[in-house]
């Protein structure tokens, strides 16, 4: 395979995955603060303390979310090796992935209470609630089945490691020029300036059409040989499983471990983020320029810094990458250390100036060093074992720790309807960073066996 990779193929790689991000940035972001501002807006302070509180339906949301998209992974990744098609699952799975977004647009508590016939307003709320979770399990099955599984493996199946740093960076960038796209029209719904039906069918149809587009500018890849190319179906479910096979490729498991603490320091916040910002950083009375100005701006200035700060430390980071992975983890934790104490968005942009970069650089390159050590031929069989460390361990477990953060702290907010919610704290940030602390364990092992791609068992 050629070092250099076609225009095209960068093309699709950039295209799906900006689409794929910009899909679970409204997942991820979007669906909670939709709870908060639509779902259990208006409702009244019975149907509030009959239903569970927001920030506990967030926790369960996510951590459902995160079962779903590892079991759809372990079978779908699996099948799409078996079938040799990545680019139906890809193309077809983007398509019903953007309809199944479009679908939220039309969750509220009067289409639930009509649809189930409902008039008990503490059922009317939990039914709603309820919709929302089970709804973001369908849209979950579809990006996994796509994005997760499909998409993921068709990467690695068409990189080499002499270019996957340099997609990495891409696939780190991406993600943060998606937020900067979706908030910058979730803003409007966010404030209530535009519906969150129009938010959710709008960017929805750009999935949709993603997906129609790859039927036309994917390729499949050459299919590459592998011993364990005729392993009974099910087998292959559990392969990564195997302890002789984790022991032959000690170091992708190493890599997994790591990026796996570091990613359940980051779902600790992430999930509350929007809503922290919004209802305790920012003014109750916070129209749409304040958010843009206090979320958007802050979000593009950090992209701009991450971008410089990639491809000036890009080079240092291959021929140091041990040495450079330490530092990350010790800015990531210092710098989330500090944003417990951060009480306006003015201390929220400095703290995380320099903590954007520490947490892309790290999951660029721990993110490629997992592709590296990939067995040859068997991306699929390990899209699901990198989804347990990856997803279902971080979803669970961070957006737990953070409800518990929430709860604890106790942090009340009354809507205008004079209701009373508990929000998110910032003490959710000092939980982050003692996990953050974690990833040095695994970086040590690494560190003594090197990240060599040579030395990787395949």
């Amino acid at each position: 395979m050629e070092k250099k990779m076609s225009k095209k193929l960068w093309f699709n790689i950039l295209l799906f995955s900006l689409m794929g991000q910009v899909a679970w940035n409204v997942e991820n972001m979007y669906f909670n603060t939709f709870l908060y501002n639509s779902v259990y807006a208006g409702a009244s302070q019975v149907a509030m303390d009959g239903t569970m509180p927001v920030v506990t339906a967030i926790s369960r949301m996510v951590a459902l979310s995160a079962v779903t998209a590892v079991i759809t992974t372990f079978i779908m990744g699996t099948l799409s090796d078996k079938l040799k098609n990545r680019k139906l699952f890809i193309s077809g799975g983007y398509v019903a992935w953007g309809f199944v977004t479009a679908l939220f647009g039309f969750i509220t508590r009067d289409n639930i209470a009509g649809l189930f016939g409902l008039t008990d307003e503490i059922k009317i709320l939990t039914f709603t609630v309820w919709a929302v979770i089970l709804m973001d399990c369908v849209m979950t099955f579809m990006g996994s089945t796509s994005n997760d599984s499909a998409f993921n493996a068709w990467v690695t199946d068409v990189t080499t490691p002499a270019v996957r740093p340099k997609v990495e960076v891409a696939f780190s960038i991406l993600p943060v020029l998606a937020m900067g796209i979706v908030m910058g029209i979730g803003t409007f719904a966010q404030t209530g300036a535009i519906s969150y039906s129009v938010f959710f069918i709008g960017l929805g149809a750009f999935v949709m059409l993603c997906g129609v587009a790859g039927f036309f500018l994917l390729e499949e890849p050459k299919h590459r040989v592998s011993s364990e190319e005729n392993v009974n179906y099910f087998k292959s479910l559990v392969y990564g499983f195997n302890p002789s096979v984790i022991k032959k490729n000690s170091k992708f498991y190493l890599a997994l471990v790591a990026l796996c603490c570091s990613s359940v320091a980051t779902q600790v916040f992430f999930p509350y983020l929007l809503t922290y910002l919004q209802y305790v950083i920012l003014p109750a009375s916070a129209d749409v320029q304040y958010l843009s100005v206090g979320v958007i701006v802050p979000v593009l200035i950090s992209l701009a810094v991450t971008v410089v700060e990639f491809f000036g430390l890009l080079k240092l980071v291959n021929k140091n990458k041990g040495i450079t992975m330490f530092i990350c983890v010790a800015v990531f934790a210092v710098t989330l250390a500090a944003l417990s104490f951060a009480h306006d968005i003015v201390s929220v942009v400095i703290f995380a100036l320099p903590l954007l970069p520490a947490m892309f650089i790290f999951t660029v390159h721990m993110s490629a060093s997992i592709r590296d050590f990939t067995p040859e031929g068997k991306a699929g069989m390990f899209q699901g074992v990198r989804m347990i460390f990856v997803v279902l361990l971080p979803m669970i477990i961070g957006p737990a720790l953070g409800e518990r953060a929430c709860l604890n702290s106790a942090v009340e907010y009354v809507n205008e309807y004079g209701v009373t919610q508990v929000v998110p704290a910032s003490s959710m940030f000092a939980y982050a960073a003692i996990v953050t602390a974690c990833t040095i364990i695994p970086l040590i092992f690494l560190a003594k066996k090197g990240y060599a791609v040579e030395s990787a068992e395949k």
